[in-house]
């Protein structure tokens, strides 16, 4: 696969470059990932905050984990597309949210871990071969 990647959020006004494969992908089964995806789970990408540049204007919200952590997240305020995630206080990595959409990289964010599982909708069946947590590892 060839670097860097390109993705950008629904109106194009955020924009980024990837430049190394992510760390992990994971599917988050949550009821806060449910609602952000509007759908069974979202999927993550764990990226070392230098392997990534973003352009354009982005807008920030933040909510507590059950963790304790903040949860801090990075939204185009044009299209709402929402763009990353981010622990304000560990900076190393951040959780990206947006994906390019082409098949030439798909697979690059293929989820190999699913959290959240106890949160999980009944009628999603998981894939086989995935490590599972019943809650955030």
């Amino acid at each position: 696969m060839k670097f860097p990647i390109e993705g950008s959020c629904q109106c194009g006004q955020v924009t980024y470059k990837l430049k190394e494969p992510p760390k992990i992908v994971l599917a988050c089964h949550c009821k806060e990932c449910q609602k952000l995806s509007t759908s069974p789970f979202s999927v993550t990408a764990i990226i070392e905050s230098n392997a990534i540049e973003f352009y354009g204007e982005l807008n920030e919200w933040s909510r507590v984990a059950e963790s304790g952590n903040a949860n801090n997240a990075k939204f185009c305020p044009e299209c709402g597309n929402r763009i990353y995630h981010f622990n304000p206080n560990d900076k190393s990595t951040i959780k990206l949210k947006l994906k390019p959409i082409d098949l030439e990289n798909d697979i690059l964010f293929e989820p190999t871990i699913h959290v959240w599982v106890s949160e999980k909708l009944s009628w999603y069946k998981l894939p086989d071969g995935v490590k599972v947590f019943e809650k955030q590892p």
